[in-house]
Formats: structure tokens, sequence, C-alpha cells
């Protein structure tokens, strides 16, 4: 049975898309056996615990044991690889546990290097916090035996930072059983129920989507709408003082923070998903709305051009331009005809594309090939 080692700098309960993925990736891999070195990020977790087929050593105390955690899970990776002797490390996302990986590859020169690549951040947000290492930043790609990119759009990232190995685009993907089709159908009450699921930061613009809701027009329907805004982040209270000062925090509920098994109870309650991001790695959150049915609207940015071909499996809309996304939504609540189209066909893109069983496949291959390269 090969041996993986996995650098993350968060696991479960602390998730996003990328936990999510190692979870779902390892579940549905029984011929490796995976170990993880992560951050005990509020102090409270076990510091040893078994999650699905996940063996996870949290080390330091709070979040600030994530600036610490590149040379500190190197050394404890180092002791425990004379034990276990793994077969390959893995590191989530070129940040502090790509660094770990990059020092625990220095001192171990033989065993594969694999970086996946789930970063949603703008080219600039990424220097700004990386300016001072930057040579080191850098040879987090160059060292990599192996980059896999959840997008095209990271693809090209590691190649203009100087990548040398192959680099794979292999998605997140959905979970079907969880996320089930919904009618293509507005609500009997015809509520019409716009929804956003994102971490409340900047780069994911629900500042823009709660400005076009002010301008919203819509004939016969301008009284009975709603945004139903999903998630938690730095901008919350900001975002709730937009929507005073706008006049319309009626027309909108935050929900907070949801665990990920949640997200479909509200998800159901929808009919179009919105995100006007301003960058994004992929973009999970809609591919999660396509399964269920719902007709999204996003921007061209990032990853999100690998799925959404607009007028085909969702509308994109100019970023930043609260107007252009009011004109969108507009269009999908009068228009019924474009509205089936978009949810069959977003559906459907889904369960050929994004199904997590074919994706774990191409993982296996991705191991395998690292295994054999040794």
């Amino acid at each position: 049975m090969q041996k993986v080692l996995i650098f993350s700098l968060a696991y479960f309960p602390f998730v996003g898309g990328a936990e999510v993925a190692i979870k779902e990736i390892t579940d549905r891999l029984p011929d490796f056996e995976f170990d993880m070195i992560t951050v005990n990020l509020d102090g409270k977790q076990k510091s040893e615990e078994k999650i699905g087929r996940v063996n996870v050593l949290r080390i330091g105390n709070g979040k600030m044991s994530k600036y610490f955690f590149p040379w500190a899970a190197a050394r404890v990776a180092k002791k425990m690889c004379i034990e276990k002797k793994y077969d390959i490390t893995w590191a989530m996302m070129a940040n502090q546990a790509g660094l770990a990986g990059l020092f625990f590859k220095k001192n171990n020169p033989n065993i594969p290097f694999l970086l996946t690549l789930q970063e949603g951040d703008s080219e600039i947000d990424i220097w700004l916090r990386t300016w001072f290492i930057r040579p080191l930043y850098k040879n987090i790609y160059r060292k990599a035996d192996c980059i896999q990119a959840i997008s095209n759009f990271l693809a090209d990232r590691a190649k203009k930072m100087g990548a040398k190995c192959p680099v794979e685009v292999v998605p997140n993907g959905v979970g079907l059983d969880k996320f089930k089709v919904q009618s293509s159908k507005f609500k009997v009450n015809n509520e019409k129920v716009i929804i956003t699921v994102s971490r409340l930061e900047k780069k994911n613009g629900v500042d823009v989507l709660i400005k076009s809701i002010k301008e919203l027009r819509i004939t016969d329907y301008e009284l009975n709408f709603k945004l139903i805004v999903v998630g938690g982040g730095s901008m919350e209270e900001k975002l709730k003082k937009l929507a005073k000062d706008l006049g319309i925090e009626d027309r909108i509920e935050f929900i907070g923070n949801v665990i990920p098994e949640k997200v479909n109870e509200y998800l159901v309650q929808a009919d179009i998903f919105v995100r006007p991001s301003r960058s994004e790695g992929l973009g999970n959150a809609f591919l999660e709305a396509m399964a269920m049915g719902l007709p999204v609207i996003g921007t061209p940015v990032g990853g999100i051009s690998d799925f959404l071909y607009d007028n085909e499996t969702g509308l994109l809309c100019t970023v930043d331009d609260p107007s252009d996304l009011a004109e969108k939504i507009t269009l999908l609540m009068q228009d019924d005809n474009l509205y089936k189209k978009l949810s069959e066909n977003g559906r459907k893109l889904v369960m050929e594309k994004y199904q997590w069983d074919s994706i774990s496949i191409k993982m296996a291959g991705i191991f395998n090939g690292l295994v054999e390269k040794k």
C-alpha cells in the first residue's frame, strides 16, 4: 500500500473547497494510506484523530501557529518519515502548506512532491502576501514533481511561476447525491429567491450583488424577490451596513456560516445562484448550484471560464458592474425558456465532468505515476 503524507493548513472541522476535496478523494482511494499534518487552528481540536481514511496530526495552538507551520510541519514530517517511509508528499496549495512541502523536499529529494493549486486569490493579492519571500514562493512551483491545478487558470499560473514539472488540470467535484436536481420552475408563490454561497471577502463581489438588488426593476415582481447570503467573512458587517444604507435590508437575509452538509438546504429554496467574483480559482459553489438545476450568473474571471459558457451553461456579467448584473438577473426571471435551458445544460455539464468518482480515479493516476518515476 502506497503511503501519502499530506500538508494542509486546515482540515475538518474548518473546511472550504480544498479540505472537502481532500476528504472526497481520500475516501475513494482504499489502495493508499494517508497521513496529514495540519494546524490546530483554534487550539481545541484533538492532536491526533482519524477522519475518514486520513490519520490527522494537528500541531500548534491557534491561528498564529500557521505562520510557523512550514518549519514545524517539515520537522515533524522528517520524524514521521523515518517510521512510515512515505512514497509521496502532497501539499494543499502554494501557501504555508506548500512551503512545508518544499522544505521537506529539500531534505528528501527522492520522495515525489505533489502540489495542488486551489487558490482563488488574484495575482495582486498573492503578490502582496508573498513579495518579501518571492524567490522562496516561486520555488514551491519549481521544486514540485507534479502540479495538480483545479482549473486552467491555475495551471497557467503555475507555468508563469516557473513550474518545470507536468501540470495536470483535475477539478474539484460535486457530490451528486447531496446536490440533487430541483424543479426548473419558480416557486408557487412567485417569490423569486436569489442566492449566493460565498465567503464574505472582497474577491467574491457580494457587495456588487447587493448593489444590483437595489437596481432590480422587474415588471410585476418588484416587491416579491429576496436575496439569501450564505457564508461569513471579514466583510459581513460592512455588507449588512451596505444593505441598510441602500434601504434594501428587508430584501436580504444573511445566514452566516453553514457547514457544507447543510448548504443544499438553502440552495433548494432558491431560483437563481449569483456570485459576481473578482477572482476565482474554480468556483465549487457554482457547480453545486448547477448540480441542483439552478441557473447561475458569474463573471469571466479565473476558473469560472472552465464551466460557465455564456448563454449555454449560465450567464456572464461584467466585473464590478451592478447594473449589468441586475440586467442578467432580470433576464433570467423573465425568460422561462432561457431559465430552463441553462438549468438543464448546467446540470448535464456537472454530471459529465465534475463527479468525485471520476476525479478520484484521475488523482490515483497522478499518485501512481509519481511513484513509478521514483
